[in-house]
């Protein structure tokens, strides 16, 4: 929405909430500037979320305009105590609404509820919040329009300031697991007078991977092979602990066919590198950097409609880098093009029907992979079986690989905004029955990897390993309570490094910045 649109003229009416009378401590400061930000839905990629935080009161965030409700979230970066939000409305403001806090960014509580809304600037002062992430939950517009900021600010103190005192050394360190390419290392959690916030994996005196928790599974090694590790703490303020007692790990022989993959699907938003939220050109340099054997897309390539010049504009000048070496699949927003799929086949060309249709199979080392359009179990086909599970049977009972592994859109189980999708039930037990070991989606903006499943969702080790990959770009969506099988979800971006071998696979998704956000054990093939 702008102003031209706006015929009303709004006088800016600042309302003013205290809570318990108090005011805003001195020692406060702004925490929310620049912080990573998330939204339920933006009104084009001219408002996106980053520039309600952004320091400007000349840029806004705008919502999809005439829904309620709609929400914006804040990452502060760590907990802290929050006393003061400062909502600076455009005219599109709420009437209604309520200011929230999480620990975790999943399960949130409500700080203040705000029924008489004006416009103009709300400043919530006095609040006795404390966490890590704050959300404004948008109830009720007060124009037929959106919910739009110029600014959001969160005012508090950070727990961790002023605090110099390190963790606790890591101890107990040891492997769990070793296999020709892989070392699985767990250790005793280290306390902090504030709080641990990760650890560093030193292999070699190298630090190879971050994660948040005191577990991790070092892929990508070379068979009989010695190698040395140790681990250390960091807290919030950046404080490191010493190393701990190193250990040595020799990988097993074996080992060969040994090959790495990235892979995400919802990838390209319409943005470029010169847009600082933009996201997918930062997915597509965690893909570089993994040098990865091939790339595979779990769909939705491209946004919105998909269309040839959008993917010339945008997907191609990031994960565009690696169409030679890329697999993909179309997902719901490649149908959308005016004609569908046009601008999708067009851009990949023969890379995305090598035999002559939208799903295709392809081999590498001992793995025989299965690229579905899911599409079709979607649109459905009346009571007659899919021309697509008529292939993939044959092509399940042609294949002569050790290893299999399946990837479509449309993903069978999710705790995300989609939720199960029961179109694709028949396809689901088709691989099931199959014994395929991995399946890879998308669909759903989130990371979610379930533990193997069997057909109604169980968890059962002769099922396959489901990952959900939606986060290669595209904003991201709420998560809900996880399925009995899920293992690790999260709502955040990043790509997937699949390491391969002749006779196992393990995953782990990489973040934004680098590091190891999760790391799968090592599964042996079915």
């Amino acid at each position: 929405m702008s102003y031209r649109k706006f015929l009303a003229v709004l006088l800016p009416l600042p309302l003013l909430v205290a809570l318990g009378g108090a005011q805003a401590d001195a020692a406060d400061t702004l925490l929310s500037k620049r912080q990573p930000v998330l939204a339920s839905s933006i009104e084009d990629d001219t408002l996106p979320a980053a520039l309600a935080v952004d320091g400007s009161t000349t840029t806004r965030w705008a919502s999809t305009e005439g829904v309620d409700p709609q929400w914006i979230r804040v990452d502060l970066g760590q907990p802290a105590a929050i006393r003061r939000v400062k909502l600076n409305w455009e005219a599109a403001y709420a009437k209604a609404y309520r200011i929230e806090v999480s620990d975790n960014g999943t399960d949130f509580r409500t700080v203040q509820d705000v029924a008489n809304g004006n416009g103009g600037t709300d400043d919530l002062t006095g609040l006795t919040a404390h966490g890590r992430y704050v959300r404004l939950v948008g109830t009720q517009r007060a124009t037929p329009y959106g919910y739009s900021l110029w600014e959001l600010e969160v005012y508090g103190t950070a727990d961790s300031s002023g605090d110099t005192q390190p963790p606790t050394v890591p101890t107990g360190l040891q492997t769990t697991a070793v296999t020709a390419t892989s070392a699985a290392l767990k250790w005793t959690a280290s306390t902090d007078n504030v709080g641990v916030s990760g650890y560093d994996v030193l292999r070699n005196g190298v630090v190879v991977a971050s994660t948040e928790s005191p577990v991790f599974n070092d892929t990508g090694l070379t068979d009989s092979t010695t190698y040395q590790y140790a681990v250390r703490a960091r807290d919030l303020a950046g404080n490191q602990s010493g190393l701990s007692q190193a250990i040595s790990v020799q990988t097993s022989a074996g080992g060969t066919g040994a090959f790495v993959l990235a892979a995400a699907g919802d990838i390209a938003d319409r943005c470029t590198e010169s847009d600082s939220s933009c996201v997918h050109p930062k997915t597509a340099r965690l893909v570089q950097a993994m040098n990865p054997a091939n790339v595979i897309t779990m769909g939705d390539n491209q946004y919105d409609d998909a269309h040839l010049s959008d993917f010339k504009n945008y997907y191609d000048k990031t994960w565009g880098k690696f169409k030679a070496i890329t697999k993909p699949i179309p997902g719901n927003h490649e149908s959308y093009d005016d004609t569908p799929f046009a601008g999708y086949r067009s851009y990949f060309g023969s890379i995305a029907t090598p035999q002559g249709k939208q799903y295709y199979s392809w081999d590498k080392g001992n793995w025989h992979f299965v690229a579905l359009d899911s599409n079709d179990f979607v649109t459905g086909e009346g009571l007659a079986e899919p021309a697509q599970l008529t292939w993939l049977k044959q092509d399940l009972a042609n294949n002569t690989k050790g290893c299999v592994a399946a990837y479509y859109h449309h993903p069978r189980f999710s705790s995300g905004d989609h939720g199960d999708n029961p179109d694709s039930i028949a396809l689901w037990q088709t691989l099931v029955g199959a014994k395929v070991d991995l399946v890879l989606n998308g669909h759903d903006h989130h990371y979610e990897r379930f533990l193997p499943q069997n057909v109604n969702g169980q968890v059962d080790p002769n099922g396959p390993v489901q990952i959900i990959g939606g986060m290669g770009g595209a904003p991201l969506y709420d998560v809900h309570s996880g399925h009995p099988a899920t293992a690790k979800i999260l709502s955040t971006y990043g790509a997937l490094k699949l390491s391969m071998t002749d006779t196992t696979f393990s995953s782990q998704l990489i973040g934004l910045d680098s590091k190891v956000l999760d790391s799968s054990p090592t599964y042996t093939c079915h």
